[in-house]
């Protein structure tokens, strides 16, 4: 180093992986957008890229240097930080001072290259309201009007109608084809990927959700109604496909929002919820949580209004396992994995779902169903503003006990609701009956049931 005039010391450097000084520990930074992750993250909460693996990395050692004030003028201009870097490996630095991140460091190379974009623009670049591992999954191609498809039992089952098309695979309204089941009689098919979400479907229905478990909780719950698929048959299409088969779901409720009917009325949306409910604690009570509750999963029967379904089990996770619930990992799953508008703040962080996922994504549709939109609906390009925003609505509930949507306050039954679920811990049982006495209280003055025909115009 040449001597010259008196020298600043030069500022810190932020590292992806740096050991802290006297060997207290590991700091990790996220590669893509420089913020600051624990060590057992596999996905940065931030910006969702993946994190590298720890044992393919090695800390990068800066040796401590003393203070200013210990050091006299010939000391300063001598100073040196010392760096180690790690043989044939590839070194991510983040500067904070000059906003640039992604330096490239090899050892032996004599120049560095340092890349462009900044970590607000890398975090915009890597955002999108689908997760990776669903943009991952190909794309079904719609299959003719009457394909034949075989299931396991050897039941054969033509697609008479396409009814929806999405990233989770195709809805096909079917009949049976085998003559073991009355001609007229209508299914509803779900076809995607063999590997796709509707493989962990399959494994939910056969694991938690068969016929006679679902009639026996009827019986001990004293619920007339329980809006739990019944899967009537599955199998695999060729070699790249895989199909289930239900009793007739009927109509989305998204399709009939789609309609015209934006917004439900205030009995129709405490009739739908408190259904709801009754399937969660249901579920939650077999160890799964869905992990994606939206109006695209709800099912209504237009010819029955008062049967309701909860549908789409591509995210169903099993939360407690033999009776021991996950812990709380962020970063542990992708990121912002699900419906991006009603996802819970969990798992917009990456940590698996829990009970009150689903509830906290209930309580989002409820105000969306009565207002028609929430304060994030136009930022679902953006998965962190979306997050954001949610962590602001939630500190609101909390804080003024009466949020705004819209420049109108919720209901006090919705509000009631909101601040039960925000104050629940992770692993914390809900108090179904509580959550439910909320939504009920006006549903009685109205003089109405959640188990009457709900009120909604469907048509067929």
């Amino acid at each position: 180093m040449k001597r010259g005039g008196r020298r600043r010391p030069t500022a810190p450097l932020r590292v992806e992986t740096m050991a802290s000084p006297g060997g207290a520990g590991i700091i990790n930074f996220c590669p893509q957008c420089g913020k600051k992750v624990e060590a057992t993250f596999v996905f940065c909460p931030s910006c969702g890229s993946r994190l590298p693996a720890q044992e393919e990395e090695e800390a990068m050692q800066i040796t401590p240097a003393p203070s200013v004030q210990e050091l006299n003028q010939k000391d300063l201009d001598k100073l040196t930080v010392a760096v180690k870097y790690p043989a044939k490996k590839k070194v991510e630095i983040y500067l904070p001072d000059k906003g640039k991140a992604s330096t490239s460091v090899k050892e032996g190379s004599g120049q560095n290259s340092v890349a462009s974009r900044s970590p607000k623009e890398a975090t915009k670049a890597k955002s999108s309201s689908r997760s990776p591992k669903k943009n991952k999954i190909a794309s079904v191609t719609p299959f003719p009007e009457g394909e034949i498809l075989t299931d396991q039992s050897d039941k054969q089952w033509k697609l008479v109608k396409l009814l929806s098309q999405s990233d989770f695979g195709l809805m096909y309204e079917a009949e049976s084809a085998s003559g073991a089941c009355h001609q007229k009689q209508r299914f509803s098919l779900k076809l995607d990927t063999k590997d796709g979400r509707v493989f962990n479907e399959q494994n939910f229905l056969q694991r938690a959700a068969k016929k006679v478990t679902v009639e026996k909780w009827k019986k001990q719950h004293s619920v007339p109604l329980l809006g739990i698929p019944n899967c009537v048959g599955f199998g695999l299409h060729g070699s790249n496909y895989r199909f289930l088969v239900f009793s007739n779901l009927g109509r989305s409720l998204q399709s009939v929002l789609d309609d015209g009917a934006s917004r439900l009325t205030e009995k129709a949306a405490y009739q739908i919820a408190i259904r709801l409910l009754d399937v969660l604690e249901f579920l939650h009570e077999n160890e799964y949580c869905h992990g994606d509750i939206t109006a695209e999963n709800i099912y209504v029967n237009p010819m029955d209004l008062s049967e309701l379904t909860l549908a789409g089990y591509g995210f169903a996770f099993r939360y407690c396992p033999g009776g021991k619930h996950v812990p709380q990992r962020e970063g542990s799953r992708t990121p912002h994995e699900g419906t991006l508008e009603f996802i819970s703040l969990d798992s917009h962080k990456g940590a698996a779902p829990s009970r009150r996922s689903d509830l906290e994504s209930l309580g989002y549709c409820l105000v969306k169903w009565l207002r028609g939109f929430l304060p994030w609906s136009e930022e679902l390009t953006n998965p962190c503003e979306v997050m954001e925003k949610k962590e602001r609505y939630k500190a609101d509930i909390i804080k003024n006990r009466k949020p705004f949507c819209g420049g109108r306050a919720i209901p006090d039954a919705v509000l009631h609701y909101l601040l039960q679920v925000v104050a629940l811990d992770y692993e914390e049982r809900p108090d179904y009956e509580e959550l439910r006495m909320f939504l009920r209280k006006p549903l009685e003055a109205m003089r109405a049931s959640a188990y009457d025909s709900v009120d909604l115009q469907v048509v067929p």
